[in-house]
């Protein structure tokens, strides 16, 4: 392995991770920042209840209808995200764990997860061209962030069978566009996960004292 590569895979990704926690605690001191104004009614239902509803309703698809009428969507949503997650898990597996990956079958179980969220990371990008309502509230960064993920997962596909003596350029490429990333996320839309538990628990909150948190 070369000095670059061995570089580029440890002190720079912590470097760029460092960053990140430190971009991702700033916006939490912000955001804890903000008082909750209590609702002035009496309470009707089961707070505790319903924020624990709330919270995991990213994995009820038949709580939202958009995915309880295209069940197909919510599937495609489980892949990319689960993509996702591969092509993170592979940037500290190469440098930290590279055993694993000396294993075919785990290789190819990885690989065809970022493949399959290529595929998927492709439809979303035609979808936002081709429906006009979805076209029409994209932003630039939406694009850009779309082009970039599945640039991610690509890099992440050739860079996973860890063979750097043959061609370091795979996990060059993949650990450049980690770095990237590490440094753009929290500036853009895709750290819309961080406020997901903050969202969600103020839903649920404010539904369940209203008493309207699910159907009986």
């Amino acid at each position: 392995m070369s000095d670059f590569l061995y570089l580029l895979e440890n002190e720079v990704q912590i470097v760029a991770l460092s960053f990140m926690g430190i971009a991702y605690i700033i916006k939490l001191i912000w955001l804890f920042r903000f008082s909750y104004q209590s609702e002035k009614t009496t309470s009707v239902g089961n707070q505790t209840a319903s924020i624990a509803y709330s919270m995991m309703n990213v994995a009820m698809p038949h709580a939202m209808e958009s995915t309880r009428k295209h069940p197909l969507f919510y599937l495609q949503f489980v892949i990319y995200h689960v993509g996702v997650v591969a092509g993170i898990s592979a940037t500290f597996i190469i440098p930290y764990w590279p055993q694993l990956f000396e294993q075919v079958v785990i290789v190819r179980l990885f690989q065809a997860t970022v493949a399959a969220a290529f595929l998927v990371g492709l439809f979303r990008i035609f979808r936002r061209i081709k429906i006009p309502s979805v076209r029409i509230i994209s932003s630039i960064d939406d694009y850009f962030a779309l082009i970039m993920i599945n640039l991610f997962f690509a890099s992440a596909f050739f860079a996973m069978p860890n063979r750097y003596q043959d061609n370091e350029l795979p996990q060059i490429l993949f650990f450049i566009i980690t770095t990237f990333f590490l440094v753009y996320v929290p500036f853009s839309k895709i750290c819309h996960y961080l406020y997901y538990p903050f969202t969600r628990f103020f839903l649920g909150r404010i539904a369940g004292h209203r008493g309207v948190y699910f159907k009986r």
